[in-house]
């Protein structure tokens, strides 16, 4: 069996390993995503190292020049990945020596241990910043299609039956508040990812003289809470740390089942039995057989996707549950499930909310819907609380009620005074008055309640503080 002899192979070993060893242990395939983050660790660790007087003037001239050329050559696709050398950190490590001699001093003081977890948190840190930025613009989608809608009223459910009235702007200002909840934990899980764990080596440090704050100041590892700099204090905690993976997964999947329950609520509004709203030809598809069929499939692959970003974070969750300190090659399959998710919510965010934008409300159908007097059950019981009878009573009676109406086979609100006090005496001329919807409204002054004051001012307050975010 044919083997190969890759750069990262020590002095320990008689020959490479097998080439089937070689395509089953590379990384390369997969981590390359992390280049630039690690030549931007590997210039922070070459000036630190000039700066402890490991590297002279001229070498780590020669290295930062060198680490600037490759990756202006990443950037424009034009280096060439070797399996042969089974990570990113060494391709580009084997690159920077091939084309500058001083390259071989780079890996001084560093272990791909703490590389690598490096590297992790480096990119991390930008696309958690990249989807709060996404979340944002979502929630302006969410805003948006609020505020055009301002006046529409639909039915509130529960258990998927109709339930109470309340306007479409507070339904969709709920995923608004959802999300609100998840950009704060994104944030919040910032402070766990941006600390820098260089200098922890394979998992003991290194007796050489380096200076961890100067690089952890080179690379932004700064407290956002306290500005100061932020600094992995167990070098073993430091390399087999992968906490802040599995907390940006969790709260990737959170996010995933938000935007699973948004895309519900636009699948069933879409259907012919709602006909609450129409997405744009842009964001559905056909049937290959029925030539009617215009099909919700974005929804409905948000919804699906829901279900890879939960099961990568409960791989995640298996895979580091056994593990002992400190480092282990397992560590190696944390990244694949990593990368899927963060491309699986940018992607599903950014749909959403153009989805969002290519949505017209049908205001006839919504009306139609709002107008069911059973939704107004509830104001009914609360008429007869106002008249001094307990509520458990009120809901008695005015069950009793919408079984009256339906054995007359009418609508609530046709039922005359009559009709209403052979039930009990306590309605009076005024209890057909709790059926004006609009009246309905505006009585919700609740903070938080879908009256029709409220909704503006949540409106209002969500204009304001999304005018300027971000």
């Amino acid at each position: 069996m044919k083997t190969r002899s890759p750069v990262s192979r020590s002095g320990r070993f008689a020959s490479g390993p097998a080439t089937i060893v070689t395509q089953f242990t590379e990384s390369v395939s997969f981590d390359h995503r992390l280049a630039l983050c690690d030549v931007a660790g590997s210039m922070a660790h070459a000036a630190m190292l000039r700066k402890v007087g490991l590297l002279t003037r001229a070498e780590h001239a020669a290295i930062r020049r060198g680490l600037q050329a490759i990756a202006n050559d990443i950037a424009k696709g034009k280096f060439r990945w070797r399996q042969d050398l089974e990570d990113v950190h060494m391709n580009i490590e084997a690159e920077l020596t091939r084309r500058v001699p001083a390259g071989a001093k780079l890996h001084t003081g560093r272990s791909r241990n703490d590389q690598v977890a490096l590297d992790l948190r480096l990119w991390l840190r930008a696309e958690n910043l990249e989807l709060v930025c996404g979340l944002a613009d979502l929630q302006r989608a969410l805003l948006e299609l609020a505020m055009n809608n301002e006046d529409v009223l639909i039915p509130g459910y529960t258990h998927l039956q109709r339930a109470q009235p309340v306007y479409l702007a507070h339904h969709l200002l709920a995923y608004i508040e959802m999300l609100e909840r998840d950009i704060h934990r994104f944030l919040d899980a910032l402070e766990r990812i941006n600390v820098c764990p260089l200098g922890a080596g394979a998992l003991a440090g290194s007796t050489l003289p380096l200076d961890r704050a100067f690089v952890a100041r080179k690379l932004h590892f700064v407290s956002h809470a306290d500005r100061k700099l932020q600094i992995a204090q167990n070098s073993m905690d430091a390399v087999s740390d992968r906490d802040f993976v599995i907390e940006f997964c969790a709260h990737a999947a959170i996010l995933a089942v938000h935007l699973s329950r948004l895309a519900e609520d636009l699948i069933l509004w879409a259907s012919t039995e709602f006909q609450f709203i129409r997405t744009a030809d842009s964001y559905t598809t056909g049937s290959s057989l029925m030539p009617q069929k215009r099909n919700p499939d974005v929804a409905e692959l948000i919804r699906g996707k829901s279900a890879r970003v939960i099961g990568n974070l409960v791989a995640l969750l298996t895979l580091l549950k056994g593990l002992p300190l400190a480092y282990n090659r397992d560590l190696q399959e944390d990244k694949e499930r990593l990368f899927d998710t963060t491309d699986t919510v940018r992607n599903c965010v950014h749909l959403m909310a153009g989805m969002l934008r290519c949505t017209t409300v049908n205001r006839a159908a919504c009306a139609a819907a709002a107008a069911d007097p059973t939704l107004l059950a509830t104001d009914l019981a609360e008429y007869l609380v106002r008249k001094g009878l307990p509520f458990r009573q009120a809901h008695h009676l005015v069950g009793a009620v919408v079984a009256l109406a339906e054995k007359r086979n009418k609508r609530l609100n046709q039922l005359t005074l009559a009709e209403l006090q052979s039930v009990h005496k306590a309605f009076g001329r005024d209890a057909l008055k709790v059926f004006d919807l609009r009246a309905a409204m505006a009585r919700r002054k609740l903070v938080g309640a879908p009256g029709t004051r409220q909704v503006r001012r949540q409106i209002e307050r969500w204009r304001q503080i999304l005018m300027g975010r971000f």
